[in-house]
């Protein structure tokens, strides 16, 4: 089975092309095409969500038709159509799922709407063949633990206010950097002396808060 993934939750517009095989109980896939467009905020700034998603609209068809160009395929061999519905930014979100919609219902394909945070823990499992991970999901809008449990995702632990990336971006946008920031502040810590610096943290059971944390390296590059 070949399906058509779009994903517009954020800054980043992508379509992926996902070839499937096996049982529900042991299904496997590999990735055929994965073809993306991000975009990139002035520096200081963050994403603004009308800004990203009329970035969405302008290279939406490139990205779809190299996507397809990539695995050598037609829309007409693709078996099925899902994008993100969520959780996401609303502007951004639109985008991909009238897309989705368009073209399914153009090309009488199936739609299936695909959770966000479970897309990359599905994704992650299929790819390595995990039969009962403990997964710590900590994309941009994400930091939780979970586990499969009575046939659903379950968050046993999770942060009581921003997430890991949140920070990463908010601490990136003070010292002047675009969202997304980790790859540039992982850049800088390369560079650094080795020297650690003693900065507040709360782990509170399986939870954790990272807003402590941001005010004591804001205060930090300041002083």
């Amino acid at each position: 089975m070949l399906c058509l993934g779009i994903e517009s939750t954020a800054h980043t517009f992508g379509c992926s092309i996902i070839e499937s095989s096996g049982s529900d109980s042991m299904l496997r896939g590999r990735i055929v095409s994965d073809s993306r467009d991000v975009y990139k905020p002035p520096e200081g700034s963050g994403i603004h969500p009308r800004d990203a998603s009329r970035h969405h609209c302008q290279i939406s068809d490139k990205v779809f038709r190299n996507s397809l160009t990539a695995a050598k395929l037609s829309i007409k061999d693709i078996d099925v159509i899902s994008y993100s519905a969520g959780p996401g930014l609303g502007p951004c979100l639109r985008v991909g799922a009238v897309i989705a919609r368009t073209l399914a219902a153009f090309h009488d394909k199936p739609l299936v709407p695909v959770n966000h945070a479970v897309g990359h823990v599905e994704l992650g499992a299929m790819l390595t063949g995990a039969g009962d991970p403990l997964v710590l999901l900590v994309s941009g809008g994400h930091t939780m633990i979970l586990a499969f449990s009575e046939h659903r995702w379950r968050i046993f632990g999770e942060t009581l206010d921003i997430t890991i990336g949140q920070l990463l971006d908010q601490f990136g946008r003070h010292i002047g950097f675009s969202s997304p920031c980790g790859d540039r502040i992982e850049q800088l810590a390369c560079q650094s002396s080795g020297e650690y610096q003693s900065l507040p943290y709360v782990v509170k059971g399986n939870d954790v808060s990272f807003s402590g944390l941001l005010t004591a390296a804001i205060r930090a590059v300041s002083d």
